[in-house]
């Protein structure tokens, strides 16, 4: 699992344009786990950079909400 959070959020956000589905996928799931292992500010990084996830595949798939992002979770499990 890379560390987000050393990532300053307006490059995390600049990525998230770039990655394919999978990546952005694969980097929700790794912050959803992060999240829960983080307290205090650390979380907040954590939940900010969900955010914008969020809003890219809200982007990528309108309409779908976070649907296809639990179908690629159920995939790989």
């Amino acid at each position: 699992m890379t560390n987000f959070n050393s990532i300053p959020v307006a490059e995390f956000a600049a990525r998230l344009t770039a990655m394919t589905k999978d990546e952005v996928f694969s980097v929700m799931s790794d912050l959803e786990a992060a999240s829960e292992s983080v307290e205090g500010t650390e979380r907040d990084e954590v939940l900010s950079r969900i955010g914008l996830i969020e809003e890219e595949i809200g982007k990528r798939f309108p309409g779908q909400l976070l649907a296809p992002y639990q179908d690629w979770k159920k995939r790989n499990r």
